[in-house]
Parts: structure tokens; C-alpha cells; sequence
């Protein structure tokens, strides 16, 4: 089930992707990640609109790290003309593959065209592809897709078989619709049927939380990879576990690191505030796991967080 993978002109080591996350998957996950055998790593979605208008915020989400053998910028956008222009953009120079983000069910990304909307636009979802293909400067062009809008518009099949036509390298299927989000079940079926459907590698993404789901999620789509997405947030090490390693540290250990690491690329202060969603899911099992989350919520400095986790760690050990 696991072995390396061709998307286009790039090989992969091994078919184990870390999925794009807004919000979560930044440099210090990323890295994680990496270290522990992702064969691929996508950035959080990058409007653009902010790249082509040049926000800093749009900037920082495009750190990429020394552990990072190959990684993904994933765009998202409905314009063809700035989505193209912006996959020569400077500032993804450092990138291996292009991803467009096609799957986003948040509101305001969809009302702006963006994202998930444009499962029901294959017109202009098609040129926007093509654009981005045309101005890659070779480099695969992937898109990430959901199986539908909602339960009475699940068009993936003809969606998959757009992108491909337009020049796509890869698909990754989450297998839920827009409407869905994150609730109920993702559909092996319909991500099967996308794979039944097109020539170019399709990525099964969605309800990947340990090597028995990894292997349901196998079995059940024929995918030529899978995608761990929630499955990765606080349990980085998860990758290993699939590729059969022994993971090195704990799950303490490694939230310790990536507060370390989130302070490195970006400074403590932004460092503390974004560990505290993450150290939600390091601690969901730990029953006294509420002090150390109060304790990251009283300070933004990295002194004082990081004595915590050290006391924590003490005390659990």
C-alpha cells in the first residue's frame, strides 16, 4: 500500500500526505510532519488576491522548513488570469508542487467564488486550472476537491475528469461534501469512483486517524495515496506509525518541539497563541490536560509557556 509516487515530473518518497489545514498547518506541523516521513506537505491555503496584492499575512504562511524534502503551496482563488500569474510568483520559487484549493467550505471563501464553489462552475474551475498549468514553469499543478456541493449535487466523477482534462497532476478527494464540512462520514464510494474515473493519481482524504483507518481507506477507494489531515494534529508522529517506525518521542515531547519550532519561523508571541489550538489535541486524552491549556492561555511569552509543558511533562512522566 505504501510506495513512492509520481505526480507529474516530481517523485515522492512515499504516498503519505500531510493535507493542507487552515490554520493548523504551519511551519511547526509541517516540520513535524516531515521528520516523521510525510512524503508530501502542503502550506495552508494562500489567497492569491493577497499574494498578488502583496499582504504580509499572505507572506508568512509561506515559510518553508529544512526538513521539508518537498513541498506543496496550495492557492486558492476563481480569477485565472491572478491565479496563473501568481504560480510565477517570487514567492513560490521554493515550492515543488502547486496545489489549488477547491474544496474549502468555509463562508466567506464561497461567496467570494473561491474554494468549494467552484465544484459547481466546472468552466471556470477549468480555466483556472489551465491557467495555472500554462504558468507553472513546470511543476505539477494538484487540486484539492470535495465529492460534491451537497448530497443532491455530488458531481466528482465529471469534476475529476475537468481537472484532469485541464492539465491537473494529481487529485485529493476529501470525501465529503461542502455542505458536510467535518460532520458525519467520509464516502470511500464516491472517492473510488473518481479513482475508477481518471488516469492521474487520486489522494483519499478524510477520516484517517490511525493504520486501521489508514488501511480501510486503502482498501476501500484504490486510491494511489492517502491524506491525514485532522488525523496529524497532535499526533505528528502518526506518519512513522504508517511507515512502520518507532516514533522517537511522545506526544508531550513533540508538542514541546513544535512550540519551539513555531517560535523559531515566526516569534514566541505568535508561537504561544497558535500552540494553544494545537495543544487541544496533544492533551484531548489526558484527564488533567485543562491546567497546562489554562496555563498556555495566561501568558504569550515562551518562557513561561514552556516551563509549563516541562512541569507538565514532569508530572505525567
Amino acid at each position: 500500500m505504501i510506495h513512492p509516487l509520481q505526480v507529474g515530473g516530481v517523485t515522492l518518497p512515499n504516498n503519505l500526505l500531510l493535507a493542507p489545514l487552515a490554520g493548523y498547518s504551519d511551519a511547526g506541523l509541517r516540520s513535524l510532519a516531515a521528520e516523521y516521513g510525510a512524503g508530501l506537505t502542503f502550506t495552508e491555503m494562500v489567497s492569491a488576491k493577497g499574494l498578488f496584492y502583496k499582504s504580509e499575512n499572505t507572506k508568512t504562511l509561506l515559510y518553508r522548513t529544512p526538513p521539508e524534502r518537498l513541498c506543496a503551496v496550495q492557492l486558492f482563488g476563481c480569477d485565472p488570469i491572478i491565479m496563473g500569474k501568481m504560480c510565477h510568483a517570487p514567492e513560490l520559487s521554493g515550492f515543488d508542487i502547486i496545489d489549488i484549493n477547491m474544496g474549502c467550505p468555509v463562508g466567506k471563501i464561497v461567496k467570494n467564488g473561491e474554494g468549494s464553489a467552484l465544484l459547481g462552475n466546472l468552466p471556470l474551475a477549468s480555466r483556472v486550472i489551465s491557467s495555472c498549468v500554462k504558468e507553472s514553469e513546470g511543476r505539477p499543478v494538484t487540486v484539492k476537491m470535495r465529492i460534491g456541493r451537497d448530497a443532491q449535487h455530488i458531481n466528482c466523477v465529471e469534476f475529476a475528469r475537468m481537472a484532469e482534462e485541464s492539465g491537473a497532476a494529481m487529485l485529493s478527494v476529501h470525501g465529503r461534501t461542502a455542505e458536510q464540512a467535518y460532520t458525519g462520514q467520509a464516502d470511500y464510494g464516491a472517492i473510488a469512483s473518481v479513482v475508477q474515473a481518471v488516469k492521474i493519481p487520486v489522494i483519499a482524504n478524510g477520516d484517517i486517524r490511525s493504520a486501521s483507518d489508514a488501511e480501510r481507506a486503502f482498501c476501500q477507494t484504490g486510491a494511489a495515496g492517502i491524506m491525514i489531515g485532522r488525523g496529524a494534529i497532535g499526533n505528528p508522529g502518526i506518519f512513522s506509525e504508517l511507515l512502520g517506525a518507532s516514533v522517537s518521542e511522545g506526544r508531550l515531547q513533540m508538542m514541546r518541539r513544535q512550540l519551539l519550532l513555531l517560535a523559531e519561523y515566526y516569534g514566541e508571541r505568535y508561537a504561544v497563541l497558535n500552540m494553544r489550538k494545537h495543544a487541544a489535541f496533544y492533551l484531548k486524552k489526558l484527564t488533567n490536560g485543562r491546567r497546562l491549556k489554562d496555563a498556555l492561555n495566561e501568558t504569550v511569552a515562551l518562557a513561561p509557556a514552556l516551563a509549563a509543558i516541562d512541569a507538565f511533562i514532569r508530572e505525567n512522566a
